[in-house]
């Protein structure tokens, strides 16, 4: 085991080794010392005072006059010169973090690292946590990541004011996050049951999270909640993480309808589009205009695993409109939260002014 390298506040010149040893003997002073070795005791004061450094010749010297081997003084003038080039590069190094630091503030939101207990108090530690969160090896590499893709992963919408560091931080903490995370294996013939479990939890909505966390890693699914950033308008993430399939999710809503939209969508994704191709990603930004076939499969695999299409006909035909207490009645009849029958009730039929007592709150 490696032992870490104490570098001491300030080294100690062997001169004050020999103003220790004069002040406690009484048979000889500094002005005396310096005759007997035959150097003037401007010299010798200087050497005390660390200005010079104590030479073999002066070991030597003193070894014969105070009776305390050569070795002993050359060691400590050894360990000086030596805490001393440390401290130098110590110092050196210091600089350079600082450097290093002054360039990440340019590309990272550091002060939402820090705000989330990411971060330390020491530069030197925070650049290897950024490097780790943005899985790169050199600051350089950071530059060189955020000039390739400050465009690349998202899809584009004039309506969506994008800051593309606070993207890029996000889809990398992500990653990073779901690195560390650790679940069984993912089999996509097990999806129905996986979705027939989730409605149960979303239709008990306690501790819904933690619950979906828990029911998703056995079921082989990383699934991880990412704290906004401002001008970050994701909802949803879905991507490959090792051997598993992940989904990161921003909880800007705290609903519990949007909440299991959301969630299913990225599952879709994992479902129709990830396992065929591991090497593409998934962004599902709030309000974004611009869907496409990935997007309109995901969205259809959304509504049915959360209302079957029988259910939903059912629902359309023979009870519209509706009112709080048939949604509930409808909810309990189906296994579904009426939450999240209300919020497709009020997309369907663009009443989104639907007077109502229902809770939506994610749970």
């Amino acid at each position: 085991m490696e032992t870490k390298q104490i570098i001491p506040f300030e080294a100690t010149h062997p001169g004050i080794l020999i103003k220790d040893e004069l002040d406690a003997r009484t048979d000889i002073n500094q002005k005396e010392l310096a005759k007997r070795m035959g150097v003037k005791a401007s010299f010798l004061n200087e050497i005390i005072k660390g200005k010079r450094p104590l030479t073999a010749d002066i070991a030597i010297l003193l070894e014969k006059i105070l009776e305390i081997p050569a070795a002993y003084w050359m060691k400590f003038q050894s360990q000086y010169e030596i805490d001393k080039a440390r401290q130098k590069e110590k110092s050196l190094r210091r600089i350079k973090n600082i450097e290093l630091w002054d360039l990440i503030k340019k590309y990272v939101p550091v002060n939402y690292f820090k705000k989330n207990n990411y971060l330390t108090n020491s530069i030197e530690d925070d650049i290897s946590i950024i490097k780790s969160i943005y899985s790169i090896n050199t600051i350089d590499d950071l530059v060189t990541i955020f000039t390739k893709n400050k465009f690349a992963f998202y899809r584009k919408s004039d309506k969506l004011k994008i800051d593309e560091k606070n993207m890029l931080a996000w889809s990398s903490l992500a990653n990073y996050e779901a690195q560390r995370k650790k679940v069984n294996t993912f089999n996509p013939a097990h999806i129905n049951s996986l979705c027939i479990e989730l409605n149960k939890i979303f239709f008990e909505n306690n501790n819904t999270i933690e619950k979906t966390r828990v029911l998703l890693a056995q079921y082989g699914i990383k699934f991880i909640t990412i704290n906004k950033l401002d001008k970050t308008p994701i909802d949803g993430y879905s991507f490959w993480s090792d051997n598993n399939p992940a989904i990161a999710l921003t909880l800007r809503h705290n609903r519990i309808d949007n909440f299991a939209f959301t969630l299913f969508h990225e599952i879709g994704h994992i479902v129709l589009h990830l396992i065929n191709n591991k090497a593409i990603e998934f962004f599902d930004l709030l309000n974004d205009d611009t869907v496409n076939t990935y997007e309109k499969e995901a969205n259809k695999f959304a509504q049915e695993k959360i209302i079957p299409r029988k259910v939903w006909n059912n629902i359309i035909h023979h009870h519209l409109p509706v009112n709080d207490d048939e949604i509930i009645k409808l909810g309990k009849l189906h296994g579904i939260n009426p939450a999240i029958l209300l919020g497709r009730i009020s997309y369907e039929t663009k009443n989104y002014a639907f007077k109502t007592k229902i809770d939506k709150q994610l749970k």
